[in-house]
């Protein structure tokens, strides 16, 4: 590129700089405008016109009220800041003329929002502006690999715009619950998913199902379904890296959950799988997925109890 295109161009990346930078401070300023004040929140009240009111932090009470100067007690919970300002102005507007007011949150604590579960960092968050389900789930860390496919998100049914999409009234009356599924929201496949959060709001992310797999297989182990509605035993083997070379795999089966506490046993023959010439098997959650050695008389462990003992007793990858 010849000197004086460089030129030309740094020049018009220099020209856009401060309409990006005010565009920016706009942003923040109108998000700090809109910010809904709740009790315990720290805030900052100044009179540009008023030497009276102390630049210390003062903390709303429970009862959404403060003490200020002039007006006395005043409730200010349920209020954006920019109508805190007018409303504050309209009340020293009686003992001063032309008041400045402004309003600064210095800490707030009025709105938490509470994330848990398979997530990078699970704890309380405060809401500051507006914010979707996407932006809290990334100011949470994001989803962890093990992630399920299916998130819940239960906000207090008497809150205000206590209304989700899809969202169903629980057994108590008190909540309403949303199921909304990860896949399409992290993929943005249904914008309608990526819901405003509001305060108090619970997101619950559960880990995803896991299926095992023991026996002569390369990895034995156990592993996530994230995402996969029709996981098959060929999904499965191929996660465990294959076969061993002892495995016997005409002779592979699954023990699945049946009434009560028990287990039942279903034939799979892999090496008719593996040839084409027998349909893939579906797999359910927690299923077990046993193939036994060639070189044991009785091809397998003696008994169900060991070959579940083995399962549940090896590292489960990826979930921690």
């Amino acid at each position: 590129m010849r000197p004086r295109t460089l030129a030309l161009a740094a020049s018009l990346i220099l020209m856009t700089l401060p309409a990006v930078a005010r565009q920016a401070q706009s942003s923040a300023s109108t998000e700090r405008s809109a910010y809904v004040l709740g009790p315990s929140d720290r805030i900052v009240v100044r009179c540009v016109n008023a030497d009276e009111f102390s630049p210390a932090p003062i903390r709303i009470d429970n009862d959404g009220q403060v003490t200020l100067p002039f007006v006395g007690r005043i409730k200010l919970a349920g209020l954006t800041v920019n109508d805190a300002e007018t409303q504050l102005s309209d009340q020293l507007s009686k003992f001063i003329r032309h008041p400045q007011v402004q309003v600064n949150v210095v800490e707030s604590r009025s709105q938490p929002v509470s994330v848990f579960g398979a997530v990078r960092n699970p704890g309380e968050y405060q809401l500051e502006g507006s914010k979707t389900l996407t932006e809290i789930l990334s100011i949470a860390g994001g989803l962890r690999p093990d992630a399920g496919r299916v998130l819940k998100l239960t906000r207090l049914r008497d809150s205000t715009e206590s209304q989700i999409p899809s969202g169903v009234t629980d057994s108590s009356g008190r909540f309403v619950v949303a199921e909304i599924n990860v896949d399409e929201l992290v993929r943005g496949v249904n914008p309608s998913s990526n819901i405003q959060v509001r305060p108090f709001d619970v997101i619950s992310v559960p880990p995803a199902e896991l299926v095992y797999v023991v026996g002569q297989v390369r990895k034995p182990g156990g592993f996530v379904m994230t995402g996969r509605e029709n996981f098959t035993v060929l999904q499965a083997v191929s996660m465990a890296e294959g076969l061993d070379r002892t495995a016997a795999p005409k002779k592979a089966r699954i023990l699945r959950k049946g009434p009560g506490s028990g287990r039942v046993e279903i034939a799979v023959n892999l090496e008719n799988i593996l040839s084409g010439r027998m349909a893939d098997v579906p797999m359910q959650p927690e299923d077990v997925l046993f193939v036994p050695s060639s070189m044991a008389k009785n091809a397998g462990m003696k008994t169900l109890d060991a070959i579940i003992q083995t399962a549940t007793g090896i590292a489960i990858y990826g979930r921690y």
